[in-house]
């Protein structure tokens, strides 16, 4: 088999893969085999050194919609059945000798990556969401002080008739350099 013979259906999921933020209201739960099994997509993530750095803590209901509303003021949010809220351990991470760079977030990106695809792949939504309060999502499910939250990634079905908006993405050639500068 050539390298590029199972690239179209990667690609294909790639692009299926979008920020759902509409949830069907008629779905007030994920399987959580399904859940386990786009953990373990992220589990299954490269990390630097493979420290894994990392903790996937699962919350889902109508408590937890309201304590995640709280951190995060969107109505939409209100609509997915189940968040996995990603947590770094920054103790756990590996930092660059050099300048001492923490790869925590950087492990983290790859991991909830994973989660995101392979969520596609099982026919689920997610949309990362970074722009919450910490402090409150810390109060809110007693999150320990050795970690730090990175983001929550709302997790459910799309709701029907809500189809993904054309993506809007630069062409290969304005981010590819060849060569040095």
């Amino acid at each position: 088999m050539s390298d590029l013979q199972s690239y179209p259906a990667l690609l294909t999921l790639i692009n299926e893969r979008y920020s759902c933020r509409a949830y069907d209201l008629g779905r007030d739960t994920v399987d959580p085999d399904l859940i386990s099994a786009v953990i373990d997509a992220a589990r299954l993530a490269p990390s630097a050194c493979n420290r894994q750095p990392w903790l996937f803590m699962v919350v889902e209901g109508q408590e937890a919609r309201e304590a995640i509303a709280r951190a995060y003021d969107r109505e939409w949010i209100k609509s997915a059945p189940a968040f996995i809220i990603a947590l770094g351990k920054p103790a756990e991470a590996w930092h660059r000798q050099f300048d001492g760079k923490d790869h925590t977030d950087v492990d983290l990106s790859i991991a909830i990556e994973h989660i995101c695809l392979a969520a596609t792949a099982l026919g689920l939504g997610t949309c990362w969401v970074c722009n919450f309060d910490p402090k409150v999502l810390r109060k809110e499910f007693n999150i320990p002080a050795e970690y730090e939250p990175v983001a929550i990634v709302p997790i459910g079905y799309p709701a029907p008739g809500s189809p993904a908006t054309a993506k809007n993405r630069k062409h290969t050639d304005e981010i590819i350099k060849w060569g040095s500068f």
